[in-house]
């Protein structure tokens, strides 16, 4: 979403840096802008299908490899049913808008259940308690920064994410114009991190208790009145039931299992409904737990009963020029528990299982046994819990085919590999993240090089697979004609800002986007309630059945005590600004200087296990063990450790030399596929019990 200014000559970049006429980014440029460079350059991407022999990997034609694909997958579902294939698609995914027009189409046609993503490693619990609530899976209220007065932070960093569910380029100037012009910011996380460090208040919080807290927040709202829902008032559904399900969580019933006193809950909670702006976010530590569907209904909740949902520096809405959540046929509003999973039961969510159970999928014998796989844009071995158990299940498939320009950790075990042009070879256009921006804006990014002779954007494979999988000729002339720019064009003029088949309208249109190189500003987020509401009668869910039913998980659960299993340390992990992804490990601009894959712990929790600041020592949990350097840190609470995730490049068959020379870690060696948010299926992997030994 930044905007990126890039020199070139001879088809090689001179330099890239931030584009100060962006009315967005204002010339703000992270590492990963600077990175691409490494990736279109790099060696060791591949640019040809290859197939793997006893011999190695050997190229072959596109042709051969669709056909081959087809073919096989075909077989398998012949003599073990539809739902024997599988498909992962990975996070890239999402910035790449030719791959998420075509690729669901394609995952369609496979006629599978067995259908996972990175979803549910990521942000499930935001899309489950947005069905629920507002009646669908991608309306997400976004928090509106630049305007608010009062801001808490749960379980975020997005001074090195820059926002993740909340797209706000340069957001430290952004988070300092906030106390510029008086507003207050609270953190509320087991680490000390680089966004607490510039905040007003950080309270330390113990993994996994983040819905308790919240729920004493609106003990504390609703026992001194401070409820003030407004306009919104009107519209919502379930305020009496609510109230009642909060007074059994006093400040002091969270106090000593969250760790933080109730006196802070008080305070803060009255502050907070005190301010005159104000919005409460949650983001990776707070999905990422057992109880993440929970804190993100529980967070809507604050920002609905304080008056700030639906209001100027509170929790918006966004208008975005081409409006996903009213197409239909591009992502539907979400349906839940339609169908269960194989082993273990649990519900799917929008057509999807959880990742945590691929393995078992895999593994277990019985009928609709997962035996070929196709994977996109992922790497789930070091993304998914329990990444080792992952790992044998793939070894074990009958076919495997990946569409990814790297042999990595997961792809190696793909029997043909699909390569996609590289970010700098195809147009973009932010379908997704518009949709998630603290302002409405649209941009749209011609392709920068010419896609080397003979390769393929992921939109063509996608729509080379479906055309073999089903026979729809018609269709496929059509799809193939449109491309994905075409669809764009269709989805600006018929979006909200454009002309409709209005010819002479001055509306937004994809030829005056592509004039505007620097792309538009449409304005601050709007209120838009009750009308943007999906739910049929346009009122608030506030107490779905659903939710209200997990309650009494959580209480079994935090207020039995229960909140270190198998170990005496809690583990969670980390982003760091130059290595969010795995696939950035081979720049070797983004993993030079310092070591980073590190673990950190607090001085009394070193100190009482007699270990020293850079020693190497075995982190264990129930799936597993890995070997860590340990950093010594005030940064995080005592009990829980914190390890970043992307790394374990110490996989033999990769084939990334930059990356293999600094392997690091794997966290998902030892986070366990079992721990997951029941209620959604969202991966645990914040709160895992660890114990620690030296060698």
């Amino acid at each position: 979403m930044c905007g990126i200014q890039i020199e070139v000559e001879n088809d090689h970049i001179l330099s890239i840096r931030g584009d100060e006429k962006d009315p967005f980014s204002r010339g703000y440029i992270c590492p990963k802008a600077v990175a691409l460079q490494d990736i279109q350059e790099d060696p060791d991407r591949l640019k040809h299908p290859v197939r793997r022999t006893k011999d190695g990997w050997q190229k072959i034609s596109w042709d051969d490899a669709f056909d081959e694909t087809a073919e096989r997958v075909r077989e398998i579902q012949k003599q073990h049913g539809n739902n024997s294939v599988g498909m992962y698609i990975g996070n890239p995914t999402v910035h790449n808008y030719g791959s998420l027009l075509f690729g669901l189409p394609f995952v369609r046609s496979l006629k599978t259940r067995n259908r996972f993503s990175a979803t549910s490693v990521d942000q499930l619990p935001h899309h489950l308690v947005a069905y629920w609530m507002f009646g669908h899976q991608l309306l997400f209220p976004i928090p509106d920064i630049d305007r608010t007065k009062f801001l808490v932070i749960m379980g975020a960093n997005p001074l090195v994410s820059n926002g993740s569910m909340m797209t706000a380029p340069d957001i430290r100037k952004r988070l300092e114009a906030i106390r510029q012009r008086g507003g207050t910011i609270h953190v509320i996380d087991p680490r000390h991190t680089e966004t607490a460090a510039i905040a007003d208040r950080h309270h330390f919080i113990r993994p996994g208790t983040d819905a308790l807290l919240l729920l004493a927040i609106l003990h504390t709202i609703f026992a001194e009145n401070l409820t003030r829902p407004g306009k919104l008032g009107e519209i919502l559904d379930g305020m009496e039931e609510l109230q009642q399900l909060v007074s059994a969580f006093s400040p002091e019933v969270a106090a000593d299992i969250a760790g933080i006193h109730a006196n802070e809950i008080r305070g803060l909670a009255r502050d907070f409904s005190a301010a005159p702006s104000a919005v409460w976010y949650g983001r990776m530590g707070v999905s990422t737990q057992e109880f993440g569907a929970l804190t993100q209904w529980l967070i809507h909740v604050v920002n609905i009963v304080t008056g700030n949902l639906d209001q100027p520096g509170g929790a918006m809405f966004t208008k975005p020029a081409v409006d996903i959540l009213t197409s239909g046929s591009l992502v539907s509003k979400g349906h839940y528990a339609r169908a269960f999973s194989r082993v273990r039961k649990l519900p799917e969510f929008g057509g999807e299982f959880p990742a945590a159970i691929m393995a078992e999928e895999i593994l277990t014998e019985g009928p609709d046994q997962i035996k070929a796989l196709i994977t996109s844009a992922g790497n789930p071995v070091l993304s998914t819990p329990n990444g080792k158990q992952l790992e044998q299940a793939l070894a074990a498939l009958e076919f495997m085919v990946s569409i990814d320009f790297y042999i990595n950790e997961t792809t190696r075990h793909a029997k043909i590999i699909l390569p996609p042009t590289s970010a700098l070879e195809h147009e973009n256009y932010d379908l997704a993240f518009h949709l998630l921006a603290i302002r409405n804006t649209a941009k749209y990014s011609p392709a920068l090089f010419e896609p080397a002779d003979g390769t393929k954007h992921e939109w063509e494979i996608f729509l080379e697979l479906q055309k073999r999988m089903e026979a729809k000729p018609f269709t496929y002339w059509m799809m193939k004609r449109l491309g994905p720019k075409g669809i764009l064009s269709l989805g600006l003029r018929f979006g909200p800002y454009g002309s409709g088949w209005n010819l002479l309208s001055n509306g937004l249109t994809l030829n005056q986007l592509k004039r505007e190189v620097h792309g538009v500003d449409l304005g601050p987020l709007q209120s838009c309630l009750p009308v943007r509401l999906f739910t049929p009668d346009k009122r608030i869910r506030l107490a779905p059945k659903q939710l209200i039913g997990d309650i009494a998980r959580l209480n079994d659960k935090l207020l039995a005590g229960e909140t270190r299993a198998n170990g005496d340390l809690l583990l969670i992990g980390r982003r760091q600004i130059r290595s969010n992804n795995s696939w950035m490990h081979n720049s070797y601009r983004m993993i030079k200087g310092k070591h980073s894959c590190t673990l950190l712990i607090n001085p009394t929790d070193a100190t009482a296990r007699e270990i020293a600041n850079g020693e190497r020592v075995h982190l264990k949990s129930r799936v597993g063990s890995i070997e860590v350097v340990v950093e010594i840190s005030t940064e995080m609470m005592p009990g829980v450790v914190s390890l970043p995730h992307g790394w374990g490049h110490n996989r033999k068959g990769i084939q990334l030399k930059t990356a293999s020379q600094h392997p690091g870690a794997s966290i998902n060696d030892i986070t366990d596929d079992r721990r997951i948010d029941l209620l959604s299926g969202n991966a645990a992997f914040n709160g895992v019990s660890v114990t620690l030994s030296k060698n």
